[in-house]
């Protein structure tokens, strides 16, 4: 049994929803914490009891540390789980939770920190022996001393990037030496007020790259796996849109030293619960780069379940309660292929403009094994202009690649949603491009397949 009876959710939405159903599955009951906006919500009706912390904006509830932990002494909580966003990434929320007495889902806190410093991730992957792309000393706000020479060792084009950001906040591309000056001052600018931290670094731009990260797992004594791999590459403006898992077209060797670099990063910090290394990979040179890790659960996590049959959010609530037996290897096998998509309330066409309302009608199409469907939402439910648009994951397995493809676009026919402006059109269109089908596909695919359909509708109201 676990240590604990019951677990606090800091989250909302499809991920709130996720963690209850591993929660029971695991015979736990479930806190849920909501917003005024969310008093309705899928993921308060799910759990077995909520509390309210606050008003919509997040800043004023999700991201209120202490009235989250108020809810889990009133509730009688013994765990939180952070989900993604808000505060799992927040090593001063981590240590709140510990000095309150409860148990953290999630990696010691100096993990947190460590990893969420960009410039000390770089410095500790490294010693690690994983590598990493040139780059440069951080620079603070107003300090200028050195910038053009560290700028031209890395090499242009360049990304500015905030040493605190993560999730593709915080990068600038340069491709212009004259405009560097300006890039940098507008992003110590912009990571000060949303990072509270201004510093940014330098760090060399891999022009056809693609994005590949291994899912891993530390069980808190130097041991660790690694739950294989998945391709990311398809994003805009550094947001993910459509992922999978394994990677395609990559060599064994490649994947091999993917998979060393990944878990000797685990081993050397002792890592502790779920992970995810990510790398940049150069298709000309044909070398893998440390990117960043991720200390918490992935939104594409699903492709990596589906892949493994492993429950990743199970094995952190059982990590954190001390129950997990450290997992070999050799155990952990992939089956066929997985890929997910995003579906959100936006214009693509508008340059990927939210677009909140209400959810008229919904039919999500048929689950089963080859199927799943990770959503926060109802009918009747409104997509709001206060977080995130996401509606739902589509998640589809099958025994190749082709099989998997071919069953998410059906599933993306076979789905109705009115009342809504979404990205469904532009789904199905990057599932039908040739270069998605032989997997021949960049970080730059997305700006290169909206060029080439400028006069093709990508949004859709309804179905």
């Amino acid at each position: 049994m676990p240590a604990f009876k019951k677990l606090l959710i800091a989250n909302r939405g499809e991920i709130a929803c996720r963690i209850i159903l591993s929660c029971h599955a695991l015979g736990i009951r479930t806190v849920a914490v909501y917003s005024e906006a969310d008093r309705e919500a899928l993921h308060v009706e799910m759990a077995d009891e909520s509390v309210e912390v606050g008003p919509a904006a997040a800043r004023e509830s999700y991201l209120k540390a202490e009235a989250i932990l108020d809810a889990a002494r009133c509730t009688g909580a013994g765990a939180i789980h952070p989900g993604y966003g808000f505060l799992s990434e927040n090593a001063d929320f981590a240590r709140s939770v510990i000095a309150a007495g409860l148990v953290w889902v999630g990696p010691a806190p100096i993990s947190i920190e460590d990893m969420g410093d960009k410039e000390r991730a770089r410095d500790i992957a490294k010693a690690a022996g994983v590598p990493i792309l040139p780059g440069s000393p951080r620079f603070t706000l107003g300090d200028m001393a050195g910038l053009a020479e560290a700028a031209e060792e890395v090499g242009f084009p360049l990304l500015v990037k905030a040493a605190a950001g993560g999730g593709g906040i915080g990068m600038r591309l340069v491709d212009d030496p004259a405009q560097l000056r300006n890039v940098v001052e507008a992003t110590q600018s912009m990571a000060g007020k949303s990072f509270g931290d201004s510093s940014v670094y330098l760090e060399r731009y891999v022009t056809n790259a693609r994005h590949i990260e291994v899912q891993v797992f530390g069980f808190g004594d130097g041991q660790g796996v690694h739950l294989y791999d998945r391709d990311c590459s398809v994003q805009r403006r550094f947001q993910k849109i459509i992922e999978e898992a394994p990677a395609p077209n990559v060599s064994d060797a490649v994947r091999a030293e993917l998979f060393r670099a990944a878990v000797s990063l685990v081993h050397h910090q002792r890592y502790s619960g779920a992970g995810t290394v990510e790398f940049i990979y150069d298709t000309d040179r044909e070398q893998a780069y440390f990117l960043e890790m991720n200390t918490r659960i992935q939104v594409e996590h699903p492709c990596t379940e589906l892949v493994t049959g492993v429950d990743l959010v199970a094995w952190q609530i059982q990590q954190a309660a001390g129950t997990l037996k450290p997992v070999p290897q050799e155990r952990i096998v992939v089956r066929g292929h997985a890929v997910e998509c995003r579906l959100y309330a936006e214009r693509p066409e508008k340059n990927f403009l939210p677009s909140p309302g209400l959810i008229a009608g919904l039919h999500w199409p048929n689950q089963d094994d080859a199927l799943r469907v990770d959503t926060g939402v109802r009918a009747g439910d409104r997509i709001t202009p206060f977080y995130d648009p996401m509606v739902a994951k589509l998640i589809a397995h099958g025994a190749d690649r082709a099989q998997a493809i071919a069953r998410l676009r059906q599933a993306l026919d076979e789905l109705v949603i009115e009342g809504l402006s979404t990205n469904v059109n532009f789904l199905r269109g990057v599932l039908d491009d040739s270069r998605m089908g032989t997997g021949a596909v960049t970080t730059g695919f997305v700006a290169e397949f909206l060029a080439d359909r400028k006069a093709v509708p990508i949004s859709r109201v309804g179905s």
